[in-house]
């Protein structure tokens, strides 16, 4: 039997997170929803995602994620992870830090 997969959407800091985690719940704090066992995909050869690396770096640690209720934007219960996004809340567009350039200032 496969393991139930949520997809999260929220807001955080001007952005929307998209986050897959197994278990979603009411949380213990009033007007939190608890998010657990957060999943990343695990690249072992030289392709990397780095929206997947830079939200591995942010929540790779993390046991339990408390969202507020206000920020949630919606949770998904999904047959299969797809890949995980930062977007811009305003125009919608994936937020990726580009690899910097020789030559060119920061």
């Amino acid at each position: 039997m496969a393991k139930t997969l949520y997809k999260v959407t929220f807001l955080n800091a001007g952005k929307v997170y998209e986050l897959y985690a197994r278990q979603v719940a009411s949380g213990a704090l009033w007007g939190f929803t608890e998010i657990r066992d957060l999943v990343f995909d695990v690249h072992d050869g030289v392709l990397i995602d780095p929206t997947e690396e830079r939200l591995r770096d942010e929540f790779g640690d993390t046991r339990v994620l408390h969202l507020p209720m206000q920020g949630i934007v919606r949770i998904e219960e999904v047959e299969r992870k797809g890949q995980s996004a930062i977007r811009d809340a305003a125009t919608g567009e994936r937020v990726v830090t580009a690899f910097p350039q020789p030559g060119k200032p920061r």
